[in-house]
């Protein structure tokens, strides 16, 4: 399992047709677009992948097809994580069927739980599967933060609880977690605008939104960061900036969605109510931002 978590590891969109329903063959060119542009992993029906709007069928389904797509080329982490333990539980252990790597489990949402609960919470779904287990911290969207305390008593205690996607915002958080933390322990950024800064610090990679896109421009430039060439990553980083703001000048995953229509990846397709681009300024800015990366459409991909 050593290196299994570094480096890109792209947030998976979910396309749909016009009908609303998953677009199957959008969904598997995705993948192998992914895995032939080089890159170090796949997450489906995190965020990114409009998990929350997914059905139990369609979140299994997904999951399991992207096992079957990757077919052993690259790991798979899926998202299974929910506001409710026993629901967490049960995605996990058919993701843990279907043969994934690890899962990734966001803290619960809505429910605002304590420290106390967040570890009974991420114990009991550790202790439910035999695979890798990395829980996602992002204060912004579950209303709670995972402190590293926290963290730490679970990563102590729990041998399949390898490391922590966060999105916190915070990255003196996540230089003190790099503190307290073992050698086996990844901690992947959240945020492809904070990913140099945090491997800089002594993070492993990233799960990206805007890898979906540019999987190899990602790779690039996170690699460089890996292998200790700083000054190359900052100069790749400052070029890709204005694609990393666009790509959140709405929620997520809006913009990426948006953009992957604009290249002919997918229909610019939501499910409520998550929807399209709410003005069009901001679909300006993400077309401005789409053209200066210069990358050919799907089209051109063979």
């Amino acid at each position: 399992m050593e290196h299994i978590f570094r480096g890109v590891h792209t947030a998976l969109i979910t396309p749909f047709t016009s009908t609303g329903a998953v677009d199957i063959g959008a969904f598997k060119r995705l993948v192998e677009f992914q895995i032939e542009s080089g890159i170090d992993g796949l997450v489906p029906c995190g965020t990114t992948g409009e998990s929350s709007t997914l059905s139990h069928d369609e979140h299994d389904r997904v999951i399991a097809l992207t096992v079957q797509y990757a077919d052993g080329r690259v790991p798979v982490i899926a998202g299974t994580g929910s506001n409710a333990t026993h629901e967490a539980i049960q995605l996990s252990q058919h993701a843990e069927q279907s043969g994934v790597d690890a899962v990734l489990l966001v803290n619960p949402y809505y429910v605002k739980p304590t420290q106390k609960g967040l570890y009974h919470h991420f114990k009991a779904i550790a202790e439910s599967v035999s695979i890798p287990c990395i829980p996602y911290n992002i204060k912004s969207r579950s209303g709670v933060n995972l402190e590293n305390d926290t963290l730490h008593q679970l990563m102590s205690e729990h041998d399949n609880i390898v490391g922590v996607k966060e999105a916190s915002g915070d990255l003196e958080q996540m230089k003190k977690l790099i503190k307290l933390s073992h050698d086996q322990f990844y901690i992947l950024c959240g945020d492809d605008n904070m990913t140099v800064d945090l491997i800089e610090a002594g993070g492993n990679g990233v799960v990206s939104v805007g890898a979906n896109l540019i999987p190899g421009k990602m790779k690039e430039m996170v690699h460089s960061a890996l292998d200790g060439h700083l000054e190359k990553a900052r100069e790749l980083e400052e070029k890709l900036m204005p694609f990393f703001k666009a790509c959140f000048v709405e929620t997520n995953p809006i913009p990426i969605k948006t953009a992957m229509a604009m290249k002919g990846w997918c229909q610019e397709v939501f499910r409520l109510p998550m929807c399209t681009v709410s003005s069009e300024e901001n679909y300006n800015v993400i077309r401005d931002a789409v053209s200066a990366m210069k990358i050919p459409g799907a089209d051109s991909y063979a």
